[in-house]
């Protein structure tokens, strides 16, 4: 039987992980800079850029959300109180998450639920949740298209009557 001995302090690290990961954090500052001095275009505010390209709003619907005892969310219109949709517990998630994110932000500025939210529908295809005491926008297309069919389905033409 071969017995190796160590020394206490004799700790081996390989070279080639140690380059690539300083590697990848020059690459990273690198990116980092360049789009602080101008050489890359900064990602753009999506009301910036409807606003360049001259997009429309086509539809609008306010809406109020509610929380009911048994743990159902109710959606209402925010003019006619006609209710548009009920989820129930373990249903309807991404409208839990998103609404819950906006009531977040009305808490934080002392704010109620007086005020309906309004759900825009653009030329562009695009659909965006605004709060309007908060100012906070939700994009909700950027969270992909099974998302957005579920507050598309909101919007007055799409509401089965």
């Amino acid at each position: 039987m071969i017995v190796r001995e160590y020394e206490e302090d004799e700790v081996t690290v390989h070279r080639v992980p140690l380059y690539l990961m300083g590697g990848i954090v020059a690459i990273s500052l690198a990116l980092t800079a360049s789009v602080t001095l101008g050489f890359f275009e900064r990602q753009s505010v999506p009301a910036e850029a409807r606003a360049a390209t001259g997009a429309n709003a086509i539809q609008e619907r306010s809406l109020k959300f509610f929380d009911e005892a048994d743990g159902t969310v109710r959606i209402e219109d925010g003019v006619t109180a006609e209710v548009l949709a009920r989820y129930g517990q373990g249903e309807g998630g991404f409208i839990r998450a998103s609404v819950r994110s906006l009531v977040h932000q009305r808490r934080i500025r002392g704010q109620g639920a007086e005020v309906p939210f309004t759900l825009t529908e653009w030329d562009n295809g695009d659909l965006t949740l605004t709060d309007p005491v908060s100012g906070v926008n939700i994009e909700v297309t950027a969270f992909g298209s099974m998302n957005r069919v579920v507050y598309a389905d909101l919007l007055p033409s799409k509401v089965a009557r």
